[in-house]
């Protein structure tokens, strides 16, 4: 009977000294070993021992790449207007040991330098540099997280300012600044616009001109041309009023016309009448 509680009582302590003194470590992990309170050595992924009742795991934790999301927080701008700001960290530990034994809390002790530095930053430049230097300002936090938490065995990769909430105020005016930028844009695309289509119908009445001289064999400052373009625009003219609902006859002697031609024009020797031109502005009108 003895013999029988005697291994019984070996077999458990063999079992609780295989127990206690085989650990396995995910992928991914890394853990602490204490030897009668005092750190030992750091344990890697795998298979690892422990030496019972003498040894024991203090802490387990990730070495992989984990975020720290920043609650919104106040903060106020050179020009004192107070914005809601939040932010994102992106950090690693890299020496568990230091991670551990040398910060109580690393990960708030990063969301704190975090606020810290947000308003620093931020409570130097004016609102408009706030929004045009969101780059700068994410660099600079990165910066200062290295250089504080250098000594901690954590790596800060990057950081974000996720968000920048204005007063009401504040967004009803940049609304309105936006909407006038945009009018503005508009009607200068619009100007462009009617710029390009008096360019373009100027040179189509040039290349026009040119072609009638061509077929009237006449020279385009020539007095006998403008005659031929002053006739052209009357019966034109004529043309729209008999299509309009409230027409009128019009009539005007062409001797009078070839007068008014000679004031505009200046002296010059008698013109020939309208019908002696090489084509008339009406047979014109009709072949088109």
């Amino acid at each position: 009977m003895l013999q029988y509680l005697v291994a019984l009582i070996a077999t458990a302590i063999i079992g609780y000294t295989v127990n206690s003194s085989v650990k396995v470590i995910d992928e991914g992990d890394e853990a602490l070993v204490e030897r009668l309170g005092k750190y030992k050595r750091t344990l890697k992924p795998g298979l690892q021992f422990v030496l019972p009742l003498v040894e024991k795991i203090a802490h387990v934790d990730t070495i992989r790449e984990r975020v720290l999301d920043i609650d919104p927080q106040s903060v106020i701008t050179n020009d004192n207007l107070t914005l809601q700001v939040d932010a994102v960290v992106y950090w690693q530990i890299i020496e568990i040991e230091r991670a551990y034994y040398a910060i109580e809390d690393v990960e708030n002790a990063i969301d704190n330098i975090v606020l810290t530095s947000l308003r620093s930053e931020i409570g130097r430049l004016p609102l408009q540099e706030v929004l045009s230097t969101k780059d700068e300002i994410d660099k600079a936090l990165l910066k200062k997280l290295d250089e504080a938490t250098s000594s901690w065995g954590v790596k800060v990769i990057r950081v974000e300012v996720q968000n920048i909430i204005f007063p009401e105020k504040v967004q009803a005016a940049m609304e309105s600044e936006r909407v006038a930028l945009s009018e503005k844009k508009a009607m200068l695309e619009q100007a462009e616009g009617e710029k390009r289509a008096a360019i373009a119908k100027a040179q189509g009445q040039a290349e026009s001109i040119e072609v009638l001289s061509k077929i009237l064999n006449l020279r385009p400052d020539s007095p006998e041309f403008m005659q031929f373009l002053i006739a052209q625009r009357y019966l034109e003219t004529n043309q729209k009023l008999s299509e309009s609902a409230n027409s009128k006859v019009l009539f005007m002697d062409p001797k009078a016309m070839s007068e008014a031609l000679a004031e505009l024009v200046g002296d010059s020797p008698d013109y020939p009448p309208l019908n002696d031109l090489p084509i008339s502005p009406s047979k014109l009108k009709k072949s088109d």
